[in-house]
């Protein structure tokens, strides 16, 4: 019976520790899978998000440029058109950047009315109307800050997702620690036990003798 005893003990403390290894097992992988997950949306809080700010900047800044020269009355035609086609092409080079960028299925509508206005305004220029094109480019600015505001709230999101798994991957870590300790007290009581384990004898009766 204390054989059955013994070995039903060390049958339960051994099932124990491997739940908890196995539990610690589990929370590494998932670990490592959330620090990868927090890896990959701070690259694209950076590469879609940051990167995408600035070339809307560019945006922003080039069709200033052509609104204002649109509404000079003291430049010739010739030279309001040079200006704004060669405006222009920086612009279209910015394109092919921003197109390579992650886009949402809302991001991607306004970007494309953005290329239609930017069309509009080069089929404008060949004609000269320097006041649709002076309306075009109010139209674009406005479809850029539209631009703008998914860039904060895709960025908003992005970074919410970081901090959410961050702390689940900081919540992980207190339940591995504390599974640790309580694998080390097994460990340890069990060690403890053997140490402290007496025989027990009984006394033999005295001799008649």
């Amino acid at each position: 019976m204390k054989d059955q005893r013994r070995y039903s003990n060390k049958t339960k403390a051994a099932f124990i520790l491997l739940v908890v290894m196995l539990i610690i097992l589990l929370g590494n992988f998932n670990t490592l899978r959330n620090s990868k997950n927090v890896n990959d949306n701070i690259n694209a809080i950076y590469k879609d998000r940051l990167v995408v700010a600035h070339y809307i900047f560019q945006y922003s800044k080039e069709l200033h440029f052509i609104k204002a020269e649109a509404e000079k009355l003291n430049l010739s035609d010739n030279i309001k058109k040079d200006e704004i086609i060669h405006t222009l092409d920086i612009i279209h080079d910015i394109d092919d950047l921003y197109a390579k960028t992650v886009l949402t299925n809302k991001e991607k509508q306004y970007f494309d009315v953005f290329l239609l206005s930017c069309k509009e305004i080069n089929r404008q220029v060949e004609n000269k109307n320097w006041d649709k094109i002076s309306i075009s480019s109010e139209k674009a600015l406005k479809t850029l800050e539209s631009l703008s505001q998914i860039q904060i709230e895709e960025g908003k999101a992005k970074l919410a997702a970081a901090n959410a798994m961050y702390n689940r991957n900081n919540a992980l870590g207190q339940l591995q620690i504390a599974l640790l300790i309580i694998l080390g007290g097994i460990t340890f009581y069990l060690l403890i036990i053997k140490k402290i384990k007496r025989t027990v004898k009984i006394p033999e009766p005295p001799s008649m003798n």
